[in-house]
């Protein structure tokens, strides 16, 4: 099956998180990416372990789960870029590909001759979209950028977290994940352009930049008021009640959106009493009683174990929900009837196929593919240089001098 972006190839020198995950959602739906990686030691990300991947005999494999889960529909090839001859070698390969996407430093790869200026006169079609941690201008636009630090400077971990405990920040890499979809965007609008021009462009995305834009509701509250919104926990801070709430065994998660709801709410809890009280009549009087609307309805879900309530809100057509964990997220009907596991079978694993968290787009026509398990290193080497043109003398040449 052919995807949406099949015929396109990507010269991928990406490593880590944000780059890649922006790569294999362009392999998932249709395009050819060839990733570049450093001879002998790869991907940072391969060494990103334990845990590793383990074989059909149960051994461990060299194979991080960090770099499966990033990696997918892509081949590896081995490229030294710091010598002429890996230079020359990479633009051999860029000359047959439509996209570049790399996430190196600023003015790293300017220094190896393939920089954006450097190349767009020669390649007038490429599509060249660069991933760091600030961009390209400005006065951090030197600096590394790491998803935690951006998580800092970015002010979501100033909002995550209990209001007298640390800032926090997200548990999984949300900066680098968000700067990938993105990166994602923006080629795939260039990749229109360039298919009505046959004009590449430059796309510069930085990830303090996109952490910026997915501030959402807590960037416009502090730009509709100039305070600085207060950490309040796992509460919404527009909506109330719209957070975890405990139980007799536990806790679940509510989520009441309006006032309709919250007094369908009231009748099943038997509570209705607090609709005649003003703190309760409408969802700007709850946000602003908060602490004292928290409290009581705490009291009521108190009550009622985490089944009743999950049985019962669900008849009421209210929002609610268990607080899963990883083991009971994979398990749960829903999430497999979707499809969101899929396995493939790796090199590295024997006969044990691989299991990866698969790509949640759904498309009718051009569903994503999964076409080639994440690479070995430097598994495709000798095929995309054959590709090239290259002899097999060549190749060999080219190893034995460290090229590749």
């Amino acid at each position: 099956m052919k995807g949406p972006l099949d015929g396109i190839k990507v010269f991928d020198l990406t490593r880590v998180l944000a780059g890649p995950h922006c790569t294999q959602i362009l392999g998932d739906l249709g395009a050819e990416v060839i990733k570049v990686e450093r001879p002998g030691s790869g991907d940072d990300t391969r060494g990103f372990a334990p845990p590793y991947q383990s074989d059909d005999k149960g051994e461990q494999t060299s194979e991080s789960a960090y770099y499966t889960g990033a990696n997918r529909n892509k081949r590896s090839i081995t490229i030294n870029l710091s010598t002429p001859e890996g230079q020359a070698l990479a633009k051999k390969l860029i000359a047959d590909c439509d996209i570049l996407v790399e996430n190196f430093k600023t003015g790293t790869l300017e220094r190896y001759g393939l920089g954006y200026d450097q190349l767009k006169s020669e390649f007038p079609r490429l599509i060249y979209c660069s991933v760091t941690g600030f961009g390209q201008t400005g006065p951090y636009a030197a600096r590394p950028g790491y998803d935690g630090l951006i998580q800092a400077m970015g002010g979501v971990m100033s909002l995550t977290g209990v209001p007298d405990g640390e800032p926090m920040k997200v548990a999984v890499p949300i900066c680098d994940l968000m700067a990938g979809m993105y990166a994602t965007v923006g080629i795939l609008a260039a990749v229109r352009h360039q298919s009505e021009t046959s004009e590449g462009q430059f796309i510069d995305i930085g990830m303090l930049d996109t952490h910026i834009g997915w501030l959402a509701n807590q960037g416009m509250n502090y730009l509709a008021t100039g305070e600085n919104p207060d950490r309040i926990g796992n509460m919404h801070p527009n909506i109330l009640p719209y957070q975890v709430m405990p139980t007799v065994d536990g806790y679940i998660v509510l989520s009441v959106g309006n006032d309709p709801t919250f007094e369908r709410f009231c009748k099943l809890a038997e509570c209705e009493e607090l609709l005649k009280d003003e703190r309760f009549q409408t969802n700007a009087a709850r946000v602003s009683n908060r602490d004292f609307v928290t409290e009581t309805l705490n009291e009521i879900t108190k009550k009622k174990s985490s089944e009743w309530w999950l049985t019962e809100l669900e008849k009421e057509k209210i929002g609610c929900g268990p607080i899963n964990n990883l083991d009971q997220v994979f398990a749960d009907p829903h999430v497999k009837a979707r499809d969101m596991v899929i396995e493939m079978d790796h090199p590295g694993m024997g006969n044990k196929p691989i299991k990866l968290i698969a790509n949640p787009i759904k498309l009718s026509k051009t569903p994503p593919t999964y076409r080639k398990a994440p690479p070995l290193l430097g598994q495709h080497t000798d095929e995309i240089l054959g590709e090239a043109g290259l002899s097999v003398d060549e190749i060999a040449k080219l190893k034995e001098d460290g090229t590749v």
